[in-house]
């Protein structure tokens, strides 16, 4: 069989990165706190708060509802800024994580495995996590809602204006180079240089994943977790981000383009509760 339908990664193992002594430590964990808290770990926060809100509230977690990709505005123009101007500034802290990581030697993109070296494997092991993770999440996704335990999660509609598409799929690529950049590639280099056992970076990693999607319910906590941790070993089998990347991108277009879909066909499923 050929490299276009081989997708089998080599097994790179986790990359290796050598422990830092005492004295950079300190230093190395206020650059973690930092980044974290310029990107997913304040939506984490915001996350846990937010889950605490709702389940405060008199009325139940299968009554509620969530809005991905809301509009900004109700003048097209502004919107359309607005929700380009978040994706752009979003990406700022990608960046950093990737500036943080670059060596003289090595690209930060080279050293998370990000890169053009093994196109087709990278997109073959892309679509297998998707055909892995996608059916499970969709189906976790329905027995949340139906035992209560996951809001209404609700899509922006496709024909809104004629660059909603686009605009959706620029926020999935955004979110996937924001997870598996920052999640997976920066925070596993960086815990293993503080000495971390790989096991426990993948649980960490994971249990932040899951947090920053609380908003959406318990459900979504437990499946986006999941996730995080099927990544995570994939991250320490091949030592590339840029599967993961391939296969956020699908699963979120998905989400963003394909689940108004879904609602239409299965309301009763996707749609929201009587």
């Amino acid at each position: 069989m050929g490299e276009a339908g081989d997708v089998r990664l080599p097994r790179a193992s986790f990359p290796l990165e050598n422990v830092v002594d005492h004295g950079h430590r300190a230093r190395l964990w206020w650059e973690v706190g930092i980044v974290l808290g310029l990107s997913l770990g304040q939506s984490a926060v915001y996350s846990i708060f937010t889950i605490v809100q709702r389940l405060a509230a008199p009325t139940p977690l299968k009554d509620q509802s969530a809005q991905l990709n809301p509009s900004q505005s109700s003048t097209q123009w502004v919107d359309f800024t607005y929700q380009v101007l978040d994706i752009g500034f979003s990406l700022m802290a990608v960046a950093l994580a990737v500036y943080l990581l670059w060596q003289p030697t090595r690209s930060g993109f080279r050293r998370i495995g990000l890169d053009w070296t093994r196109p087709w494997r990278d997109l073959g092991g892309g679509a297998l996590l998707v055909a892995v993770i996608g059916v499970p999440g969709l189906a976790l996704y329905a027995v949340g809602r139906a035992i209560g335990i996951t809001v209404d999660v609700q899509a922006s509609p496709l024909d809104q204006y004629w660059w909603t598409v686009p605009v959706l799929l620029l926020s999935a690529v955004r979110a996937a180079l924001q997870e598996e950049i920052i999640m997976i590639g920066y925070l596993f280099t960086r815990l293993r240089q503080l000495g971390w056992n790989s096991w426990w970076v993948i649980v960490a990693s994971a249990l932040v994943r899951g947090s920053y999607h609380l908003y959406q319910g318990i459900g979504p906590f437990f499946g986006n977790a999941a996730m995080g941790i099927v990544f995570g070993w994939c991250y320490r089998r091949w030592g590339r981000t840029a599967p993961l990347v391939v296969a956020h991108s699908l699963l979120d277009i998905v989400s963003f383009v394909g689940y108004p879909l879904a609602v239409a066909l299965w309301p009763g499923v996707f749609g929201p509760s009587k």
